[in-house]
């Protein structure tokens, strides 16, 4: 792909705008993070809706401010932490998972039933940005990032979409547009990781490209996954202060589980509550060395507990 910056970055903006176009909704899932701030710069007559954990979480600041920027029209759910821990058994019910990962899904549950119980019934996500355009920090560090990339594409997923099904809300990801994933794909590496300022960035080329169209001040935040800025990361030290040293030890005997943690422990007690066991491998599948749990061979990732170890073999 052509590099240069004078023809990528306006190129660049006009897709990722026909993008958004063919993907509208009523509203958006919104953080104030650069992808959803992305995604209603483009859209600004959908209302934004945003959720945090009391106040815990840096995201209520940010949406306010481009919410503010943008004129938009911003409803945010402040959850108490008990709200937050009764909707546990439901996201795992959703997924029948007990992956760790269960706070963030959390929070992309609450946002859109909120969504739902305001009337939406449509709602773009920014989800995507960070995996074609190199945003998580973790990415930083990998050495093949063309060879990760390739598998990112074809096996990344994401919660909303469960959870919009769940609740019976068509959810609408720009950022995984075919075309514009089709023009993402052709970016080169160096132009989605690379230093400014003596700081190395990801998603670089978006910062970049959007300048002008968001303020500074938002285009060069750093990267909050959606449970830490929205606080939802809190609830794990408060599950795991509910579950005493007896019990978790009691379960490391009594389970043929590779438990993590007590917070681990503490979901699986509800998947076995709400799910029941662990399907056991067919004849085609692998076997999980954490759950036991039937995985497809190709897998990195078991969907029952979240154990992604084998995700060194990318490196």
């Amino acid at each position: 792909m052509n590099k240069d910056e004078k023809f990528l970055f306006p190129e660049l903006k006009r897709r990722f705008a026909e993008a958004v176009s063919r993907n509208r909704a009523e509203g958006i899932l919104f953080s104030g993070g650069l992808d959803s701030a992305l995604v209603a710069a483009y859209s600004r007559n959908c209302r934004a809706v945003s959720v945090g954990l009391e106040s815990y979480g840096e995201d209520r600041y940010y949406a306010d401010e481009v919410a503010k920027f943008l004129k938009l029209d911003h409803y945010h759910k402040t959850v108490e932490i008990e709200e937050a821990i009764a909707t546990i058994p439901e996201v795992i019910k959703i997924f029948r998972s007990f992956d760790p990962a269960i706070p963030n899904d959390v929070t992309a549950y609450l946002g859109l039933k909120y969504a739902k119980n305001i009337g939406l019934c449509s709602m773009m996500t920014g989800d995507g940005s960070d995996e074609i355009f190199l945003g998580y920090n973790f990415m930083l560090e990998k050495k093949d990032l063309r060879k990760y990339l390739d598998r990112m594409y074809r096996t990344m997923r994401f919660s909303s979409n469960k959870i919009g099904e769940h609740l019976e809300i068509d959810i609408k990801q720009p950022f995984l547009d075919k075309e514009f994933m089709d023009f993402s794909q052709g970016v080169d590496v160096d132009l989605k990781i690379r230093k400014e300022n003596g700081k190395t960035w990801g998603k670089w080329i978006l910062r970049k490209a959007f300048e002008g169209v968001l303020p500074q001040e938002v285009l060069w935040q750093n990267k909050r996954p959606l449970e830490v800025g929205s606080g939802m990361t809190k609830l794990r030290n408060i599950i795991e202060s509910r579950v005493t040293d007896e019990e978790f030890e009691a379960g490391n005997r009594s389970f043929p589980i590779k438990f993590r943690n007590k917070e681990h422990f503490y979901y699986y007690l509800i998947y076995r509550d709400v799910v029941g066991e662990i399907p056991v491998p067919q004849k085609d599948e692998k076997t999980c060395k954490c759950c036991g749990a039937g995985m497809n061979q190709s897998a990195c990732h078991c969907k029952i507990c979240g154990d992604v170890t084998e995700w060194k073999e990318v490196k």
